[in-house]
């Protein structure tokens, strides 16, 4: 994705700039919290997801003659500020959780320290990016550990919009998917692609056999076929026929998976085709993924569940100013105080609390010290910091960008997933796995 990305904002965003540059307060140094109040119902972990993302919108943050005349055209702002706006760019800093880290209720997942003016535009951009692609990884990582190691494809492209689609599937890769079925995903984040042919393929042609005769030509007897087109049975027979014994797999998008596909199996081994794979989709969510645990399933493919959040479409991040500097430079807590809304105020660090077998007991969130104190927790003190800086001045910590960050983002979260207590896997409503604990 290429162009500004300056517009991707609320208007309040920028009258609010308005009227601080008038008044004189546009230019207080603030600090600027991305957190979630609470968990979705039933979640007992969240997974930060969108980072990378976020880090290349807010560098493209820049108001160009376009931007500007369309503001002016509409008189969203009066004249001072849009020539302020030309010469917008983001110049601050920013801290966070690493892409893939585990979260819990409170966790100051990103900290963004700038001018009021500069911090405040970038609201919008910061939630719909994370609370998007966090929620897709939060859901996609459950599907993956009730998955019991089998590969998960994701193929929900046609269930959101076109951008969404990309961010989705990106999101579900750090969470421990192995593919997706969208192309432009491959080209910009580097994720494997998948896909060999639909329903429509099958009924183009004169008969199954047909269809299946054309696909293997194509693309070779290691391909995957659709059985389920007309007669499941008869299709199994039918694709072992063409393909041979060699047969790379067989999908199944329907009927009683359960029982369907246990008779796919003992179907595909009587014929001899012992090493052919079987892939099932057809709706698929986490609750019936763990329903195959017990079934010859070797592959999942997952799409309208996994790309909406599996019934949490948005994690319920928020961002709140938590603190400014006076007149005399001292950093001062601010807080919303609205009753079931509130918000905690101050400059925060944060830690996990590892017991002896590196099990995470407690999310240990610091009032008072700045997210760059990081360094002050060593390993043997069993506290794992948690922040990392991820912009200096305005520019991106390169690490966690393109597909060398998702490459990184979902390595950290394998690496999460092996210290959360074996709670955080139940899919039954409970608690968050762990407490967050702030000093």
């Amino acid at each position: 994705m290429t162009g500004s990305t300056a517009l991707f904002t609320d208007r309040y965003e920028l009258t609010m700039v308005d009227a601080a540059l008038l008044d004189g307060t546009a230019h207080r140094e603030s600090l600027f919290e991305a957190f979630a109040r609470r968990l979705p119902d039933g979640r007992r972990y969240g997974v930060v997801a969108g980072t990378g993302r976020l880090l290349e919108l807010i560098e493209r943050f820049r108001f160009a003659d376009a931007e500007l005349e369309w503001l002016r055209e509409h008189e969203v702002v009066r004249p001072a500020t849009l020539d302020w706006l030309a010469d917008y760019r983001f110049r601050g800093d920013i801290w966070g959780y690493r892409e893939g880290e585990a979260y819990f209720p409170g966790s100051p997942l990103l900290t963004i320290r700038a001018t009021f003016a500069e911090a405040v535009m970038l609201e919008t951009l910061v939630l719909s990016t994370l609370n998007f692609d966090s929620s897709v990884a939060s859901a996609a990582a459950r599907m993956v550990s009730v998955a019991l190691g089998r590969p998960l494809a994701e193929m929900g492209s046609r269930r959101t919009n076109e951008g969404s689609a990309v961010a989705a599937a990106r999101a579900a890769y750090i969470a421990g998917f192995d593919a997706t079925s969208n192309l432009e995903a491959g080209r910009a984040w580097g994720i494997p692609t998948m896909g060999t042919a639909a329903h429509a393929f099958t009924l183009l042609h004169d008969s199954e056999e047909e269809a299946f005769r054309a696909q293997v030509e194509a693309l070779g007897p290691k391909t995957t076929l659709l059985v389920d087109t007309y007669d499941i049975a008869r299709g199994v027979e039918t694709a072992v026929r063409v393909a041979g014994t060699g047969l790379g797999a067989v999908r199944i998008d329907s009927g009683d998976l359960p029982t369907v596909v246990g008779a796919v199996r003992d179907q595909l081994d009587a014929l001899g085709a012992v090493d052919t794979k079987i892939t099932v989709t057809s709706d698929l969510d986490e609750f019936t993924i763990a329903a195959l645990s017990g079934a010859p399933v070797d592959s999942y493919g997952v799409g309208t569940s996994v790309v909406t959040g599996s019934g949490a479409p948005a994690a319920g991040m928020v961002f709140k100013l938590v603190a400014r500097r006076d007149d005399g430079g001292d950093w001062v807590p601010v807080a919303k105080a609205s009753t079931s809304k509130a918000s905690v105020g101050g400059r925060k660090n944060a830690a996990r609390r590892l017991d002896s077998t590196r099990t995470a007991r407690e999310e240990l969130v610091f009032l008072g010290d700045g997210p760059d104190g990081a360094d002050e927790f060593a390993p043997d003190d069993q506290l794992r910091p948690l922040m990392v800086p991820l912009m200096r001045d305005g520019e991106a910590d390169a690490s966690f960008t393109g597909p060398e960050g998702t490459r990184a983002a979902r390595a950290h979260r394998a690496e999460v997933m092996q210290e959360l207590p074996i709670e955080a896997f139940r899919l039954g409503r409970g608690e968050p796995a762990i407490p967050t604990t702030y000093r």
